[in-house]
């Protein structure tokens, strides 16, 4: 108990960012840093009064200190700007832990089990041409054919893989990992626009997926899986049937109705031409330059689809609403307040 106490509370005041200066302030200096030390070392036990104000302050509910670990999540691939410190870094890995066990605790008490299997396990990836086969295989078992993708996170979240949108600043872009080393996680940043999400989430799970050689440097690694990314929005001959096989100049429009079709920027989309040989590298590099000044592509195109995870809420709500579990352990499930959820919960 005292170690499991220990643990959950050092994991709620990184995942709130709080230093133990910090947490000592919010609690209205009832306890000293060196009693939030002891807790954390498993050297003493909080009363009551100390647990609830502990809870208080780090947003969680009391019986959050008291429940046991049940995931690891394992070689992570974290994608960030180096603006993002160390501290918003384990913030968010243990926010997605935390959120990782609530998502198999929901599938426990629906008795759903899931085994993930990658598509494209026999194939080792050393240059362009193997990542086009990769991404052909991968919408050749997944049944996707070479059309455009409605939704990516509904995608991958069908083929047992857990997406989790995390409220995030701009710095962070995304990472993928294994959770208990067997079940595939996918993070991306929920503030992002619907294009950046896809291309994320399909960034990641070349990360989750690809065989790639052992002695590429990170930087080789992170245009691999762009490259890869780029292929599973717009197939190779899906994209030349788009805009033909080579290319001196683009127009704008061509782009805008690309962007808008299939979900991906214009700046992947041209990045793309550039890896398939349809532009050459001069044509590309002005590209950039003129693009430079708006890399967020305001007025030049939006995609109108949605790319949301909804699964994890759904299977709380038909828990909920079959009864396997109470409104109050659905609500603590959504790490929501109970009036909270039962406002948006309506059975029907």
């Amino acid at each position: 108990m005292k170690e499991v106490f220990a643990k959950r509370l050092k994991s709620a005041r990184v995942l709130a960012a709080l230093s133990q200066d910090q947490l000592v302030k919010d609690m209205g200096n009832i306890v000293t840093k060196n009693a939030i030390s002891k807790y954390e070392k498993g050297e003493m036990m909080a009363d009551g009064k100390i647990l609830l104000a502990l809870a208080k302050a780090l947003k969680v509910k009391p019986d959050y200190f008291f429940r046991p670990y049940t995931v690891e999540i394992e070689k992570v691939e974290f994608r960030k700007k180096k603006r993002l410190s160390v501290k918003e870094v384990n913030s968010i890995k243990q926010n997605v832990t935390d959120f990782v066990e609530r998502y198999l605790e929901v599938e426990q008490f629906l008795n759903i089990s899931t085994s993930f299997s990658n598509p494209v396990a026999n194939l080792s990836i050393n240059n362009l041409d193997d990542i086009e086969k990769a991404a052909l295989q991968v919408r050749k078992k997944w049944h996707l054919g070479l059309n455009a993708l409605p939704n990516v996170i509904d995608l991958l979240e069908d083929n047992e893989i857990k997406v989790i949108e995390v409220d995030a600043n701009e710095d962070f872009d995304g990472f993928s990992g294994w959770a208990d080393g067997k079940i595939p996680i996918i993070v991306i940043n929920k503030n992002y626009n619907a294009e950046r999400k896809r291309l994320t989430a399909l960034h990641e799970l070349g990360h989750l997926i690809l065989k790639l050689p052992d002695d590429l440097s990170e930087k080789q690694v992170e245009k691999k899986c762009f490259q890869f990314a780029g292929a599973m929005l717009l197939p190779e001959l899906t994209f030349k049937s788009e805009i033909g096989n080579i290319r001196s100049h683009l127009a704008l429009p061509e782009l805008i109705a690309i962007k808008e079709t299939y979900g991906i920027s214009i700046q992947a989309i041209m990045a793309r031409a550039k890896d398939l040989g349809i532009i050459n590298l001069p044509r590309f590099i002005n590209f950039r330059k003129w693009i430079n000044n708006n890399r967020s592509e305001k007025d030049l195109g939006f995609y109108g689809g949605i790319e949301r995870a909804f699964r994890f809420k759904q299977l709380i709500y038909r828990a909920a609403s079959e009864e396997v579990i109470s409104l109050s352990k659905a609500a603590n499930l959504s790490n929501q307040k109970l009036a909270e959820f039962r406002k948006e919960f309506i059975a029907v």
